[in-house]
């Protein structure tokens, strides 16, 4: 096999691996203190206002003053053209986040505990005994992320897994002129159907975006891989 084929065979094996590792978690990250903090939640003095978006008009109900500092572990982006968002005429709903933060956020064990996103719900699993010890559910919670407002939709979009965030605005009902509604958690030890929290979103932060050792294998692969084809197609063509 000639060094050129070899090397783009072998980028592209990396490349593959490290795609579906990208989201893996690390045992060594740096943390901000901020994650010690509980999600604080109190009164809201904010009154009942409606927002438009994609030429939807919606009623918001804020409930609570709230700010979240979290560790994203699962995430879902949301297009309200496709699935239950377009049934119900919901463009308010950017994204849903599933976070973790203190003790759990910080336990050496996290990397062993699988997190996905369904629709509307985060789910969680384990075979292994000491991370689901360290696993502390009411340091859990998934947030779907409601906001009228571009630059935050925007900024929303940028977050991916790993990531430590701080989002701050209102625990909060809403709902649209067709009558689709959704409420929202107002505890965090609640589980199932309704446990999720609605967020009105007034600003959002990255904290700490994550780079990790397999996305930057995944973009150094690729880049290989890339000029790989490229020097194989400019090579001379060989007669035999």
């Amino acid at each position: 096999m000639r060094p050129i084929n070899l090397i783009m065979l072998l980028s592209l094996i990396v490349m593959v691996t490290a795609f579906f590792q990208r989201n893996s978690l690390s045992t060594d990250i740096s943390f901000d203190e901020k994650l010690n903090n509980e999600p604080h939640q109190v009164n809201t003095i904010e009154t009942p206002f409606t927002v438009s978006t994609k030429q939807q008009t919606y009623f918001i109900e804020p409930l609570y003053d709230y700010t979240l500092y979290g560790l994203v572990v699962s995430l879902k982006q949301h297009n309200g053209n496709t699935g239950l968002h377009k049934a119900w005429n919901d463009h308010l709903n950017v994204a849903d986040l599933c976070v973790v933060w203190s003790d759990t956020a910080f336990s050496p064990h996290l990397n062993k505990i699988e997190f996905w996103n369904g629709q509307f719900t985060c789910f969680f699993q384990t075979s292994d005994r000491q991370a689901w010890k360290s696993f502390n559910g009411a340091q859990l919670s998934n947030n779907h992320l409601i906001t009228d407002n571009e630059y935050l939709r925007e900024k929303i979009k940028e977050i991916g897994i790993g990531d430590q965030i701080r989002v701050s605005g209102w625990l909060a009902k809403y709902r649209n002129k067709n009558g689709n509604k959704r409420g929202t958690s107002i505890v965090r030890t609640d589980t199932g159907n309704g446990a999720c929290e609605t967020i009105y979103v007034n600003d959002v932060q990255i904290l700490t975006s994550y780079i990790s050792h397999w996305r930057i294998a995944m973009y150094v692969s690729l880049c290989i891989f890339v000029l790989s084809i490229y020097l194989y197609l400019r090579a001379p063509i060989r007669n035999h």
